[in-house]
């Protein structure tokens, strides 16, 4: 995907990454009423203060030259990494931006043994993007509301 540059965010980038959190799941905030819970309920404040975290990294996703989405990785003890959230504008979602963005970000983290997300498990698209990247459901869920559920996933790696 020639057109994908992958870039590490800075504090700066905050109303952008905010602007575009909040229009990629403002869909799925209106379809599972998740109002506590839900990123495009979150405020700007929020967006910095994970911007500013030293366990955190955010890398926007800039493709032909438009910032489209952004990922957020968490770095967790024992070599654990998170990925926690990552969107896309709807427009640019079913790409296969996210997939490619995984993989290269994915590679940044050279130590990572094991990867970790979560995603909504009536969101099968979505489950299945997560598996195609070799990620497995841990067993672990949580129910939101009568609506929706949280269904987790992890990815071990295996160095020879």
């Amino acid at each position: 995907m020639e057109k994908l540059v992958i870039q590490k965010a800075v504090v700066e980038d905050a109303a952008v990454i905010h602007s575009i959190q909040v229009e990629a799941f403002k869909p799925l905030l209106e379809k599972y009423q998740d109002f506590e819970t839900s990123p495009a309920n979150e405020t700007i404040e929020r967006t910095i203060t994970r911007l500013q975290q030293k366990q955190t990294d955010y890398y926007v996703m800039i493709y032909d030259k438009i910032t489209v989405g952004a990922i957020r990785i968490v770095r967790k003890d024992n070599r654990r990494y998170r990925v926690s959230p990552i969107f896309l504008l709807p427009e640019y979602q079913g790409k296969g931006i996210a997939s490619a963005t995984m993989q290269i970000v994915e590679r940044f983290y050279e130590d990572a043994i094991v990867w970790e997300l979560d995603t909504i498990f009536e969101e099968q698209k979505l489950c299945r993007l997560y598996e195609k990247l070799g990620y497995s459901k841990t067993g672990k869920i949580t129910k939101i509301n009568e609506r929706m559920t949280i269904v987790f996933y992890e990815k071990e790696l295996v160095w020879i």
